[in-house]
């Protein structure tokens, strides 16, 4: 099976498929540039390896393609961003990201179980209630942001191309706009098993252990997480006509219906342009 993948950017749209990236972007002229690469490395196909590789790929083609938007979109010439700046960008996205989804939801835990007292299940399960509402408060405060909400159309762009594609129908406008806003491969999917699955696995971390224990535990296990979540989403990929499928995968979902909004004709071209340049 193909698995097409991809990310809205900044007034354009990123493909993936296998080793091939190609990124497509409207300047304000009107007119779409394409910038087509190719992944740093070979793609691991190792299933549970594959979710870590991936993990990191996205994070360093979302970067990248990001950068170059930005320049397009705003009607500047594409600067070079240099490998060094790619680094401190990565780490310090990664950073961010365990600070907010890690540090401070196990800090409140800690401090709640502190007070309270509570079991391991229902400790795993408070921490990750706070970070899924950490997760929605997020997406609902940069949803109103009016720059968000056309990257956010883009992303809509993204899952319909990949939707009419999928479906073996020919690459319009038209026909793209027919299909669906929600794809069972998405990013926010993936985000959403990831925090329901940890607290699975983080349930097993004694409470007794010192904050940082727990807190490094955490994060040695996120590629554990990771991994488990990419294979349960790619196997769901080909069981779309099974009744678990939708149970499964409802909750991602729903949350796509706040991380997509629905695109004009101008949106679906680019994301079509960027398709067609990774087949």
């Amino acid at each position: 099976m193909e698995f097409i993948g991809g990310q809205a950017v900044i007034e354009g749209v990123m493909m993936k498929n296998k080793n091939k990236i190609a990124v497509a972007v409207r300047d304000p002229q009107g007119k779409i540039h394409v910038k087509h690469d190719t992944l740093p490395c070979k793609e691991i196909t190792t299933p549970f390896l594959r979710g870590v590789w991936n993990l990191f790929i996205v994070l360093y083609t979302g970067i990248k393609s990001l950068s170059y938007s930005s320049h397009i979109a705003t009607g500047k010439t594409e600067e070079k961003q240099s490998t060094w700046m790619l680094v401190f960008t990565l780490i310090f996205s990664l950073g961010f990201a365990l600070f907010i989804f890690k540090f401070i939801p196990l800090l409140a835990t800690d401090a709640i179980s502190t007070r309270v007292g509570v079991h391991s299940i229902t400790y795993a399960g408070i921490e990750g209630l706070i970070k899924i509402s950490i997760f929605i408060a997020y997406i609902y405060v940069i949803s109103r942001m009016k720059d968000i909400q056309r990257v956010f159309q883009y992303h809509g762009a993204e899952h319909k191309t990949v939707n009419c594609y999928e479906a073996k129908k020919q690459l319009t406008p038209r026909n793209c706009q027919k299909f669906s806003l929600i794809h069972t491969r998405c990013g926010t999917t993936f985000t959403i098993l990831v925090l329901f699955l940890s607290i699975f696995v983080y349930v097993f971390i004694p409470q007794s252990f010192s904050f940082w224990t727990k807190l490094f535990l955490r994060i040695l296990l996120l590629p554990v997480v990771a991994s488990l979540s990419y294979e349960l989403l790619r196997f769901a990929a080909t069981q779309e006509h099974t009744s678990w499928y939708r149970r499964l995968l409802v909750p991602g979902l729903l949350f796509q219906k706040m991380t997509t909004n629905e695109p004009d004709e101008k949106q679906l071209e680019v994301a079509i342009v960027a398709l067609k340049a990774v087949l």
